[in-house]
């Protein structure tokens, strides 16, 4: 197909027109775009204010559709523009009544925007909540961690949480479900040293519920442990007046014990038997050795041997 080939006149011509074609296009959208339409934005709900002597339970979604009332600019950038993403609705009126109207709050609700967005209308427009009876509970923490440590180190002893305890605000029925309360995820890796933190609490899944205070404080005794063993003589369980004879009489414990508990890591920490009323049939005279007290900060490597030989005279 052979090409068009225009003289100077003709391209110019050309050019005017496609100019005055874009003039028209930026016009039209200009005068579009500065015209005011009401267009829809998704949100979530935060709820404040609280009523202070009734547990409640909202009957709809924690989203709501916003009409909101802008120019064709505002409406073409509206996922940009408009902050926050989320409203704030005051539950003060749930004191006399199981319902809120957002049409009461609209006021409150547009001075939360920093863009000269309006919002003409919320749907639902009501909010309805269920209400039952609010009590209070004192429930311990339960720290959750995820540690690592270093060769030869390790927790030397109990963690102290300082307070031990949340206490919890909330519908009677919701608060029997509950008998520890988790803290966030408290996470380190490689540690030498003791652990001193302040930490969260997990949110609660019910809207409901109320915590106090809103952290803990968390330490953790972190030491070098060191090896050990330690001879303990087998006692005999069960028994029944009989005279009985156990080879060995010790077994060889070996632990591992922070640094600063090695001189109290004694024969008397530890208590190990073997119970007759085990022993098997048949003639076999063995019995596995049980261990029945240890110190709690030490860590079991190995009794040796695990079974002994007894005889009853």
């Amino acid at each position: 197909m052979p090409l068009i080939t225009l003289n100077r006149i003709e391209r110019r011509r050309l050019t005017v027109f496609i100019s005055c074609l874009i003039v028209a296009f930026s016009t039209w959208m200009m005068i579009a775009l500065s015209g005011n339409y009401i267009y829809k934005v998704e949100s979530k709900v935060n709820y404040v204010d609280p009523p202070e002597n009734r547990a409640y339970h909202p009957l709809q979604d924690d989203s709501v559709s916003l009409q909101i009332e802008g120019s064709g600019w505002q409406l073409l950038f509206s996922r940009l523009r408009l902050q926050p993403t989320a409203i704030n609705v005051s539950l003060k009126s749930l004191q006399t009544r199981s319902f809120i109207v957002f049409s009461n709050q609209l006021g409150d609700i547009n001075k939360q925007f920093t863009s000269s967005q309006k919002v003409i209308s919320v749907v639902p427009d009501t909010l309805f909540f269920d209400f039952s009876k609010r009590s209070v509970k004192k429930i311990p923490i339960r720290l959750m961690h995820n540690l690592s440590f270093e060769n030869n180190y390790g927790i030397s002893g109990p963690i102290r949480m300082t307070p031990n305890h949340v206490i919890v605000n909330g519908a009677t029925e919701e608060l029997k479900k509950i008998d520890i309360w988790p803290t966030t995820m408290l996470t380190r890796s490689d540690v030498s040293a003791p652990i001193t933190a302040k930490i969260g609490f997990m949110e609660s899944k019910a809207n409901n519920i109320d915590v106090f205070p809103l952290s803990v404080k968390v330490e953790i005794p972190v030491e070098m442990f060191t090896e050990k063993i330690i001879e303990v003589p087998v006692k005999i369980l069960n028994a029944g007046g009989r005279e009985v004879q156990v080879l060995p009489e010790r077994v060889a414990v070996t632990v591992l014990t922070p640094l600063s508990r090695y001189p109290a890591v004694k024969v008397d920490s530890f208590s190990v038997a073997i119970d007759l009323k085990d022993r098997p049939t048949g003639g076999y005279s063995q019995l596995p050795v049980l261990m029945r007290r240890r110190p709690q900060f030490i860590k079991l490597v190995k009794v040796d041997p695990q079974v002994v030989d007894f005889f009853i005279k």
